[in-house]
């Protein structure tokens, strides 16, 4: 029994996803460039490789070979109850800050995942499928991880699935069933939480023009928690001046008066590019709950530096049914444009 288990919470009785409604999303994206997302209609096992869902004769060496090529395997499906023909969609992706991309091929034996070299997703894309032009949409479906994902994940498959029969997918387990449902955009790899039916469209509309809807955002996958909460930051400042800039301001005499701050708003998903802070910059935020800073540059020349701050939560369970445990989130704390 841990030190936490006997506590009285206040979370007890509830899922994971109400118990966690306090605590920020930004920051949460599991961190991810390389994507293997295999289809594998029906039931899954609690875990990818670890239930060999996918048969023991090629699971060790899949698992061997993504683990080297720092890609992750994903089980997908197509939202309700399909027959399987025998044949599989495989998706590669790669959710690298400059050109993403994603191919998409399909095989009708399991092996033939053994035939692809995995380190090519860290680089340019192989052509080795078909290239995908239009955003994918994962959800997060996968009950037997965590009873979150299947009751809020389904639902938004399925609404958005009806809609975009050819985009969406039903996946495994992806982190953070604790924000379900959970959806990660395919290959740019922005990863949402708590999305609701209308967020859920409004995001994959985002999507389609290379927007970034803010609504749930939980961070890009290829950025660091603190570099993902800065990013963020940085969105909703941009999209704050957006607001204000829509809505002159009159002054004393009647007329419309300029608003000071950031000229150009827009910043659509690769105009920011994030990095670490220099060792050098400079924030006031307190030593002992500091996390980190990262500089967040548009393309149009404009900079950031957002120094960020953890907050700690009390204990509650991360997974449904689990043993409560201590909730640490990471936040901004300062954003400062830079010269």
């Amino acid at each position: 029994m841990t030190e936490f288990e006997s506590i009285v919470t206040g979370f007890e009785g509830l899922s994971c996803s109400a118990a966690t409604l306090e605590v920020p999303l930004p920051g949460s994206a599991t961190r991810i460039t390389g994507w293997l997302c295999v289809e594998q209609p029906g039931a899954w096992g609690r875990d990818v490789i670890g239930d060999e869902v996918l048969g023991p004769d090629i699971t060790p060496e899949l698992a061997a070979r993504t683990k080297a090529a720092h890609v992750r395997p994903t089980l997908i499906r197509r939202p309700g109850r399909t027959e399987f023909t025998g044949v599989r969609t495989v998706l590669l992706a790669s959710s690298r800050p400059e050109g993403s991309w994603c191919e998409r091929l399909e095989i009708s034996d399991l092996r033939e995942l053994l035939d692809l070299d995995l380190h090519l997703l860290n680089g340019p894309a192989p052509g080795i499928g078909a290239a995908v032009t239009d955003p994918l949409v994962l959800v997060c479906a996968h009950g037997k991880r965590d009873q979150c994902c299947a009751l809020l994940g389904r639902p938004i498959a399925a609404s958005l699935s009806a809609a975009h029969p050819d985009r969406v997918w039903e996946c495994s387990h992806t982190g953070g069933h604790r924000f379900a449902p959970a959806v990660i955009v395919l290959p740019t790899g922005l990863t949402y939480g708590r999305l609701d039916e209308d967020s859920a469209h409004a995001m994959l509309a985002a999507a389609d023009k290379g927007e970034v809807s803010l609504a749930g955002l939980r961070g890009r996958s290829c950025y660091t928690p603190v570099e993902q909460v800065a990013e963020v930051a940085v969105r909703q400042r941009i999209a704050d001046a957006t607001y204000t800039l829509a809505a002159p301001l009159l002054d004393d005499t009647g007329l419309t008066t300029t608003v000071p701050g950031d000229a150009d708003p827009t910043a659509g998903i690769d105009d920011l590019a994030v990095e670490p802070a220099p060792d050098h910059a400079e924030h006031s935020t307190d030593p002992a709950t500091f996390a980190g800073a990262a500089q967040v540059s548009h393309r149009d020349g404009r900079r950031w530096l957002v120094t960020t701050r953890t907050i700690a939560y009390p204990p509650r369970q991360a997974s449904c049914g689990a043993a409560p445990k201590p909730a640490i989130a990471i936040e901004a704390d300062e954003i400062r444009q830079l010269a």
